[in-house]
C-alpha cells in the first residue's frame, strides 16, 4: 500500500504544473531542432525525451539511446560512428553500423551527454551541422538524418567555462 504522501501517476500528470509541462514538451517536439535537457539525476529526463520522440513527425522512427557515461571512452568513437571493413587489426573483417546511423529517420538520445570527450564532442557536431560523418577508416561519408535530443545533470555553463565542454549552442 502507499502511504498517503505517495502521488500516483494519474494525479501527478493531472496536477497544473506538469500539464504546462507537457504542453510546452509537446510544443518543442514539433520542431525538428536539436534539445538539451537539463536537470539532476532523479528527476525524469528520460521521461522528457521519450515524450519529445513520441510527440514528434519523427516517432515513427527509432529511438536510440546511448549513455554515454557507460561506455568506455575507448570504445565510443566505434559505437556511434561505426567503423569501416579492416579498420582495427584483429578485429572483424566486415564494418560494423553505428549506433548514429541506427537512429537514421528517427531520435538519438544522448544521455548524460556531459561525459563525452572534447573530440568526440567535436565529431558529433560534424554530425549535426553537415547531416554527416566518417565512420572509422572509412573514406566515404555516411549521411544521416536524425534529431539530436540529449540530457544531462552536469553543470553545463561550469563545464564549458572549465574547457570540458564544446559552446555550440545558446543554453537558456
Amino acid at each position: 500500500m502507499f502511504s498517503k504522501n505517495v502521488a500516483t501517476e494519474y494525479e501527478l500528470t493531472r496536477s497544473k504544473a506538469v500539464q504546462q509541462l507537457y504542453e510546452k514538451i509537446d510544443q518543442v517536439a514539433q520542431y525538428d531542432s536539436s534539445v538539451i535537457v537539463l536537470g539532476e539525476s532523479g528527476v525524469g529526463k528520460e521521461v522528457v525525451v521519450k515524450r519529445i520522440h513520441e510527440k514528434s513527425p519523427r516517432s515513427r522512427g527509432p529511438f536510440v539511446r546511448i549513455n554515454c557515461g557507460a561506455i568506455p571512452e575507448d570504445l565510443m568513437e566505434s559505437e556511434m560512428f561505426g567503423y569501416a571493413k579492416g579498420a582495427y587489426s584483429g578485429a572483424k573483417q566486415q564494418s560494423k553500423l553505428g549506433l548514429i546511423s541506427l537512429a537514421n529517420q528517427g531520435t538519438l538520445f544522448l544521455d548524460e551527454i556531459a561525459e563525452l570527450t572534447l573530440p568526440i564532442q567535436a565529431k558529433l557536431l560534424r554530425v549535426l551541422q553537415e547531416r554527416h560523418f566518417y565512420p572509422i577508416n572509412a573514406v566515404k561519408p555516411v549521411s544521416v538524418d536524425i534529431r539530436v535530443v540529449s540530457a544531462t545533470s552536469r553543470n553545463l555553463r561550469q563545464l564549458i567555462e572549465d574547457g570540458k565542454f564544446r559552446q555550440s549552442c545558446s543554453i537558456v
